[in-house]
């Protein structure tokens, strides 16, 4: 699942360096409590990205629900701030296992790059580009699986992600930005159906019985 949370009317709720590095620390606070294993993220000024693997046991929405509200209290507090911190709800979509997870990674990693504030997304501290690219530990992460597919030696398995994800010819804005589903046609159309959903509509905290699924 691809999570995308924004601060209310668009403004800068994680501006300092602190306030990313306490989000930070509630994303690892909250995801062992809720059986979260969270793949990739980014957390900009002004909204976060996350994708996470489920499973059976998995609370998805206790788990955003911790994360935000723990924030926002923390928000107000350190920043003089009354009224809405978020957004409304998270927003999400489902993610096929294969190219598709690998290409929604990539295009949270990139965030800081199209933004302005970096050239180079290793020099962004807050995103797990440096966790997949320099081998960089971050206890927030777990492996994502495609991702140990590109090769047994580590090494190897980070150059192609470097190669991957800086491979400006493998790249789909539109469809993360867009879709409900990001997968290929056999298995969008099997989470239409499924959900009951047209694929085009952009969905606010998940799907139907979503708690049980996989990415």
């Amino acid at each position: 699942m691809h999570i995308m949370c924004r601060g209310n009317n668009k403004q800068y709720i994680l501006p300092r360096d602190q306030d990313k590095l306490r989000y930070y620390i509630l994303l690892k606070r909250y995801k062992g409590k809720n059986h979260i294993d969270i793949l990739h993220y980014c957390i900009m000024n002004n909204h976060v990205h996350l994708i996470v693997r489920l499973n059976s046991r998995s609370l998805i929405s206790k788990f955003m629900k911790q994360v935000n509200l723990s924030y926002s209290i923390y928000y107000r507090k350190n920043h003089d701030y009354c009224g809405h911190v978020w957004q409304g709800r998270f927003k999400s979509n489902l993610v096929d296992t294969d190219i598709y997870l690998m290409r929604c990674g990539k295009y949270i990693e990139l965030n800081p790059s199209r933004a302005g504030l970096v050239e180079d997304p290793a020099r962004y501290l807050y995103s797990s580009y440096n966790f997949y690219v320099n081998g960089q530990p971050d206890p927030v992460l777990s492996f994502n699986p495609v991702y140990l597919e590109l090769s047994t030696c580590p090494e190897t398995r980070r150059i192609r992600y470097k190669e991957f994800v800086l491979d400006h010819n493998i790249f789909c804005h539109e469809t993360f930005a867009n879709h409900m589903f990001i997968g290929n046609q056999q298995f969008i159309e099997k989470m239409e159906t499924l959900y009951k959903i047209a694929n085009s509509k952009k969905l606010r905290g998940r799907p139907k019985n979503i708690e049980s699924s996989k990415n």
